[in-house]
């Protein structure tokens, strides 16, 4: 008696079972290998890197900067000492501390959204004693205008001078070719003068210092 041929669906059946089998296998090779590399990775030590190679990001973002980090204008570089983490309102802001050396006149850099990102420099003016009773404040023959003013908290970090936490009233001058005056009294102490500039986010350089 003739027997009769396998059947087409049989066939079918067995070829699809291998290749489920050969795309089963492909996928848990490349797991696995992926799981290798990513062990390596995590296993891998941190190794020190100079901030200065040039396939370190030098640009830096601002709203990171803290205490330890190098901030280089121009030719001049200067360590950040301590930062201000200042709230009111649900608006933050923060003020860095830096110098050249511990003889230098204390610097400050203000990292602010409002509601684009704003930096100024500052330097502090302790010969001017002054106190914000004015609407217009002349110094130097420049005049300056009242912006704004208010009563804000702050956090410090690092090397300020302050509390670990406390309060600070500001008062903020403004002249009309852009040039800034601020008055600070912290926790109910003395004003402190300050002058300023608004500067471009890319006109300095920031290099962790961790």
């Amino acid at each position: 008696m003739k027997q009769a041929p396998v059947s087409s669906n049989i066939l079918i059946t067995v070829l699809v079972f291998i290749v489920v089998i050969i795309i089963t296998v492909i996928i848990v090779r490349r797991r696995a290998a992926s799981r290798r590399k990513f062990e390596e990775n995590a296993a891998a030590p941190h190794r020190p890197q100079d901030p200065f190679a040039p396939e370190q990001n030098t640009g830096g973002d601002p709203e990171t900067i803290k205490a330890g980090d190098l901030l280089e204008f121009g030719n001049e570089k200067f360590f950040v000492r301590g930062t201000l983490r200042i709230s009111e309102g649900g608006y933050d802001w923060a003020e860095h501390f830096f110098q050249a050396d511990q003889s230098a006149t204390r610097l400050w850099l203000t990292v602010e959204k409002d509601p684009d990102l704003q930096v100024s420099r500052w330097s502090d003016r302790p010969e001017l004693d002054i106190e914000p009773k004015a609407k217009t404040i002349t110094i130097e023959g420049t005049e300056y205008k009242l912006v704004e003013h208010g009563t804000a908290s702050y956090r410090s970090e690092g090397t300020t001078g302050l509390n670990e936490k406390g309060g600070v009233d500001y008062v903020d001058y403004e002249s009309d070719d852009h040039k800034l005056l601020a008055f600070e009294r912290f926790d109910h102490g003395r004003w402190e003068v300050s002058t300023g500039e608004s500067i471009p986010v890319g006109s300095f350089t920031i290099y962790s210092g961790s």
